[in-house]
């Protein structure tokens, strides 16, 4: 089976808090606009350690390419 933008979508969603998430992809590259009051306070190295523990082994296995933007609430409406 391969990965898709859905798949994704459901992984995030389910591993991290999300108020607004978009994932987008051609099955080998995918694009995320990921918005997360986990984000707050943290860098965005720290921000995207969160997003791949979400993912856990999937971003080693099934996704090859993920570009991310990873924003608090705060950040989103500003």
């Amino acid at each position: 089976m391969s990965t898709t933008a859905e798949l994704i979508h459901g992984y995030l969603a389910a591993g991290l808090e999300c108020t607004h998430l978009e994932v987008e992809g051609d099955g080998q590259h995918f694009s995320a606009l990921i918005v997360s009051p986990a984000f707050a306070g943290k860098r965005a190295i720290q921000r995207h350690q969160l997003v791949y523990a979400a993912l856990g082994e999937r971003m080693r296995e099934e996704i090859h390419a993920l570009s991310m933007k990873t924003l608090t609430p705060e950040e989103y409406q500003g």
